[in-house]
């Protein structure tokens, strides 16, 4: 018996987590903390626009279906893709959602899963499961790869996430393990997503983690009607990996961990509305922005690692026009940060205020292999020569919040938005046993938003 594939050892490996002893408690609180950050930074999102822009467009492809999936942000209901679609770019209005290396996979499968359950294509029980699956295939992927394919210009979110979303679909929808196999091929071949967007300022990638829910939906579905998919999806001389990270695929090392490093404990939170490379960026400043005592910076010189630096409109100096190109601008966030605190959705759509964009221009970012990933060095001089240097250089760690964590970041985010304290436990009731019946836990709080 020849050795298994890689997607097939991953479709064994996900048609078995509704086995209550196939998943570890940790990776299950890691789950339900996902789970809880996700609606929490959804409701938070409510005040920007591309949530919006989507539901019309979703209207326009699906029209209004009175038994459908309900679009969070206008209350109405529509086609399972219509309301992915609408509620993806929901969830990732304030650039604050989940990150799992360079993908965010929480955007994608939280309203995905959530659509399944509300039109009853999956039993509450697999909710969890399904997250998890869909955590563990993108995971995978991205840790290995990220590093080839995001210097050439792919996003990880939708590249990474389709097999995570046919992975969770295919627990979903309890697919067989040969079906789970099918699926992930199927979602392979489907990938896909370009980081043009954010060098440009401009909002496709808003919309891009709809999309790709929808590939990796439509992935299982035609699984599970019997589509022949390539066994050697993943690490084939035409497959995913040769395809997209231009580099050869050491299956058997993805397959070894298959199940035995549990990527979900990769998922970072974001305490701030801003990419994820800039969460340190902020940090640093607002250490030096307690030191400055109202002197301003002469030169600002940022050291980051050429990964992050590298990221598509990281280097940007504007004129900027859009909350897409600030939230991504090294420069803008710390000036910012520098001059008014910890960054806010509102501060971050103060596009031409003069002392911040005069700070940006005396902002050097410099790419520096000896800083790690997720590092920042920031150094001020002064006009007189006095000058000032802040580092740090956290793991992954620092912003893996446990759930006390995420409560209080889910607190001071919905806050923005006018909800009262409490938001945070209510999400949680359905967090810990999500269910059909459960789910006006969380809806009633998007309608109290509308």
């Amino acid at each position: 018996m020849s050795a298994p594939t890689v997607v097939e050892a991953l479709g064994t490996f996900v048609s078995q987590l509704i086995n209550p002893d196939a998943i570890p408690a940790d990776v299950l609180e890691k789950a339900k903390v996902s789970l809880l950050n996700g609606y929490g930074i959804g409701l938070a999102c409510y005040n920007t626009p591309f949530w919006r822009t989507a539901t019309q467009a979703a209207l326009g492809l699906d029209g209004v279906q009175a038994e459908g999936a309900t679009m969070l942000g206008s209350g109405q209901r529509t086609g399972i893709f219509g309301a992915v679609l609408a509620n993806s770019a929901l969830f990732h209005g304030r650039a604050q959602e989940d990150a799992s290396g360079a993908a965010h996979l929480g955007a994608i499968l939280i309203p995905l899963l959530t659509a399944l359950l509300e039109v009853g294509r999956m039993p509450g029980n697999r909710f969890l499961p399904a997250l998890i699956a869909g955590y563990e295939t993108g995971g995978l992927f991205e840790s290995h790869y990220a590093g080839h394919t995001t210097p050439a210009g792919l996003r990880a979110s939708p590249v990474y996430g389709a097999p995570a979303a046919a992975a969770a679909c295919a627990v979903a929808l309890d697919l067989d393990a040969r079906q789970s196999a099918a699926a992930i091929a199927n979602a392979m071949s489907f990938a896909g997503g370009i980081l043009q967007s954010f060098a440009d300022g401009t909002d496709e990638w808003r919309y891009q983690l709809g999309m790709t829910a929808f590939n990796g939906l439509a992935a299982a579905e035609l699984a599970r009607a019997g589509s022949v998919s390539a066994p050697h999806a993943a690490e084939g001389s035409h497959g995913f990996i040769r395809a997209y990270a231009r580099t050869d695929c050491d299956a058997q090392s993805l397959i070894e961990k298959i199940g035995k490093t549990w990527f979900i404990h990769r998922v970072v939170f974001k305490p701030y509305p801003v990419c994820a490379f800039n969460q340190t960026p902020v940090n640093v400043a607002l250490k030096l922005r307690e030191k400055l005592q109202g002197r301003q910076p002469e030169k600002i010189t940022v050291r980051m690692n050429p990964y992050e630096t590298g990221y598509a409109g990281m280097d940007s100096q504007g004129p900027f026009f859009s909350i897409s190109g600030t939230l991504m601008s090294i420069p803008f966030c710390i000036a910012t940060t520098l001059l008014s605190g910890a960054p806010t959705l509102a501060s971050m759509m103060e596009f031409d205020d003069a002392e911040v964009m005069a700070l940006v221009a005396r902002t050097e970012l410099l790419s520096d292999d000896k800083v790690p990933t997720l590092g920042c060095h920031i150094h001020i001089r002064f006009e007189n020569g006095d000058e000032l240097t802040e580092v740090m250089e956290p793991t992954t760690e620092f912003y893996s919040f446990d759930r006390a964590g995420v409560l209080d970041l889910v607190d001071r985010v919905t806050a923005e938005v006018g909800i009262t304290e409490g938001a945070a436990r209510q999400l949680e009731q359905f967090v810990d046993e999500p269910a059909q019946e459960r789910l006006p836990l969380v809806y009633d709080l998007f309608a109290g938003l509308r």
